[in-house]
């Protein structure tokens, strides 16, 4: 097993083991994570970097918001999705702006439904 191969083994045994509110605080993490990364770099006047680490927490978003289950969600999936709706368009905003600040905002709430949803899985 090379030396890289051990981490990812690690997290892909983490990720089929763990519970649906489990796998939806990694996603969070990873938001947070990355629009941290695209912060740092739109600070750094590296717009590359800065779009490419977007695109991911994008995607992230994007999944969280396609899974939703609105059959049996009651009132949180509607609630969810529009705080999903929410982020893309603000994070639009920040790439058009180029405003680092919108981005710690939406990390600050996608931290926020963090916690509830790890609370959940405890």
């Amino acid at each position: 097993m090379s030396t890289y191969a051990a981490p990812n083994a690690y997290r892909d045994n983490a990720v089929l083991t763990a519970s649906p509110a489990g796998l939806v605080v990694a996603l969070y993490d990873g938001i947070g994570r990355f629009l941290r990364q695209a912060s740092i770099a739109m600070r750094d006047g590296d717009p590359s970097t800065a779009s490419a680490r977007m695109q991911r927490a994008e995607a992230i978003i994007s999944e969280l918001q396609v899974t939703l289950d609105h059959e049996r969600g009651g009132d949180v999936s509607p609630r969810l999705d529009a705080i999903y709706s929410f982020w893309r368009r603000h994070l639009d905003a920040a790439r058009l702006e180029q405003d680092p600040a919108k981005l710690l905002q939406v990390v600050a709430q996608a931290a926020e439904l963090r916690g509830a949803f790890a609370a959940i899985q405890s």
